[in-house]
């Protein structure tokens, strides 16, 4: 009787190549990461082509990925099967904190300008419009100064300037001309909007020029700005010498070289977010025409002597250790307040008595000593 003989098993009957399941499995986590990133803010703020698109991208990303990863793990064989999952998750969200936020920033929905307005604060003011060098029309309101000095005020990411009318009540309070700005593609503003503040220098530019050209505007000038605006006011103080003072309040990054202190801080975890960092600013610099500007501790090295005063939300220790090594930079002219109990941005709300005090005295020793 013959013997039968075992027939190997021709490679590739049971899944697909390993390498074409890889580059599946990235594919899907980079459309994945596209679709957090694009569709979820859009459907938030309720742009309905970026919203759509952005879904898309999310439900492929899933599909593939899932797939991906079950045939990525039945190939797997042994003990070796148990790093697997982790290490598939551990890339996929690597993938949604960089390409993610990277396309957030340079994909942003149009915000809207609240219907607030100056004159709800009893507030004299004018509508204003100006241009930057680059060629990108700008929209704000100008509150006039009788001090003969003013600021320009900016706002954050996703907002405009109807959500600083607080801080520029309390500078025209004090006599300070304030002229208040959407950023780029922000509110009335045209342009492109880019959420990690990379046009700062152009939009900050811009603002300054305009309040130099005010008959009411005799002294210097100064930049306060929230989060992504504290961020540009004081890259632009470094390559703008007119701005005589910057009050950035909630400010900590915009670049990789921003995060520098994490690995000092928090040891090895510390490291691995400075190399998301590294990944999403890469990214970043894909996906904008704007140049990746200067550190912001760089920043205020190059403004110095003119006085800095960054101010940090004790509720969050980041924004202190942030404070610090940028004022590193410049530590004879940058000062550094951090408000006990307070979040983000809102040491006005938390501590307005205080806030009004400093800010003031800051701007008068500065701008009109």
């Amino acid at each position: 009787m013959a013997t039968k003989t075992a027939t190997p098993r021709p490679v590739g009957v049971r899944t697909e190549p390993v390498l074409s399941t890889v580059l599946a499995f990235v594919a899907g986590t980079v459309s994945l990461a596209v679709g957090i990133g694009l569709g979820l803010p859009h459907l938030t703020a309720g742009s309905a082509a970026g919203a759509v698109v952005g879904m898309m991208a999310l439900v492929a990303g899933l599909l593939l990925t899932g797939f991906a990863a079950v045939v990525l793990v039945r190939r797997v064989r042994g003990w070796w099967r148990l790093l697997v999952v982790p290490g598939l998750l551990a890339l996929t969200l690597v993938a949604v904190l960089s390409v993610g936020q990277a396309v957030a920033a340079t994909h942003v929905p149009r915000s809207t300008v609240g219907a607030t307005t100056p004159g709800h604060w009893g507030l004299s003011y004018t509508d204003a419009a100006f241009e930057t060098s680059d060629g990108v029309r700008l929209s704000g309101w100008y509150i006039p100064s009788t001090n003969g000095a003013a600021v320009a005020v900016l706002h954050g990411a996703g907002s405009t300037r109807s959500d600083v009318l607080g801080q520029a009540a309390v500078l025209a309070r004090h006599g300070y001309g304030v002229l208040l700005f959407d950023a780029r593609g922000h509110g009335r503003s045209a342009g492109r909007a880019m959420d990690f503040g990379w046009y700062g220098d152009e939009d900050v530019g811009a603002a300054v020029s305009y309040l130099q050209s005010r008959p009411d505007v005799r002294s210097r000038i100064g930049v306060l700005g929230l989060s992504m605006g504290g961020e540009e006011a004081i890259g632009a103080a470094a390559v703008d010498t007119r701005i005589g003072a910057v009050v950035a309040e909630g400010a900590t990054n915009r670049g990789t070289a921003d995060r520098a202190w994490l690995s000092d801080q928090y040891g090895w975890r510390g490291t691995l977010q400075e190399g998301i960092e590294w990944l999403t600013y890469g990214v970043t610099d894909l996906l904008t025409p704007a140049d990746q500007p200067m550190s912001l501790r760089d920043a205020a090295a190059g403004a110095a002597p003119r006085p800095i005063l960054l101010i940090a939300g004790g509720a969050l220790p980041d924004e202190a250790y942030a404070g610090r090594y940028i004022g590193s930079g410049a530590p004879g002219s940058v000062q550094l307040w951090v408000v006990p109990e307070a979040g983000h941005t809102a040491g006005l709300r938390v501590a307005p008595a205080e806030w009004e005090q400093r800010v003031i005295a800051f701007f008068d020793s500065a701008l009109l000593g």
